[in-house]
């Protein structure tokens, strides 16, 4: 299975695929303001490099539930100057985290190769156009309603088998925009519009995602879904973090967007190692 964004491919079954987050907001739920300015997040961007980090996802936009819009020039002052300086001192892809057709656009052009897009669930086919038109990435993420409306009164009838047709729409909507299938990853959207018991089902039927022919993007890092489970406050999720992805790891997850990139590849890399142990040991017996 390939993965194809611009000038960058990756090839499955590998390593997982790790995503770095660069949170370029004073408000988004783990880590806003902390990386605000521009050296401070392209610094941030450079740790998360030298932690492991195949890819940076660059947002300017907090996504949480309940955030208020930014409009777009501001969010365009947010991010393009980080993704210009990086793609200036670093080789990895850099992916731009954003609903807004024009971000996305201008983002393209100063050089970032992926659209992390929340809002897949969009009717027209702008976005779509760009990314075509650019060979880049897309992560096609499910979200039922917007951030400000996602977790009013989140509801469905089977979220599994909704997702799955969400997927199938998306992607011939994809195609007929342009987008080639190997330019798209998808993206549950755990806590996008979801309640806990959603959440659940969808970690637990991970593997059923499989069927679309599409690497599969786990995005649970520090997330309420962990807080709920365990009582943990956002800065100490990570054990909760960690388990949630490992098993996702065994169920076919092949990339891992994350705010903690050390602990996620150390945990990753003793995972992998362990499920080629247990293959081996069941060809032998």
């Amino acid at each position: 299975m390939l993965f194809h964004a611009r000038q960058f491919d990756f090839t499955f079954p590998r390593p997982t695929v790790l995503m770095g987050i660069v949170n370029v907001t004073p408000d988004s739920f783990s880590d806003g303001g902390q990386f605000l300015r521009t050296d401070q997040a392209v610094e941030h961007g450079l740790r998360l490099v030298a932690e492991g980090a195949d890819i940076l996802d660059i947002g300017g936009e907090s996504t949480r539930p309940g955030a208020p819009a930014v409009p777009t020039e501001e969010e365009l002052n947010r991010v393009i100057p980080v993704i210009r300086e990086l793609k200036q001192r670093t080789d990895r892809p850099l992916s731009i985290d954003t609903q807004k057709p024009e971000v996305a656009a201008a983002a393209l052009g100063a050089g970032a190769a992926i659209v992390n897009d929340i809002a897949a669930n969009r009717s027209e086919p702008a976005m779509w156009r760009f990314v075509a038109e650019a060979g880049a990435g897309y992560v096609c993420t499910h979200m039922q309603g917007t951030p400000q409306t996602m977790q009013e009164a989140p509801y469905y009838d089977d979220v599994v088998s909704e997702v799955r047709r969400f997927f199938d729409d998306r992607l011939n909507r994809l195609a007929l925009a342009g987008v080639r299938a190997e330019q798209v990853v998808l993206d549950v959207g755990i806590g996008f519009g979801k309640t806990l018991e959603h959440n659940l089902e969808l970690l637990g039927a991970i593997s059923c995602f499989q069927s679309h022919g599409r690497p599969l993007l786990l995005g649970v890092s520090r997330k309420s879904l962990i807080g709920k489970l365990t009582g943990a406050a956002t800065p100490d999720r990570l054990a909760g973090s960690l388990a949630a992805t490992v098993l996702a790891l065994a169920d076919g997850v092949q990339m891992v967007r994350t705010h903690d990139v050390a602990a996620t590849r150390q945990a990753l890399q003793v995972a992998e190692r362990l499920m080629e142990s247990r293959r081996a040991c069941g060809k032998n017996s």
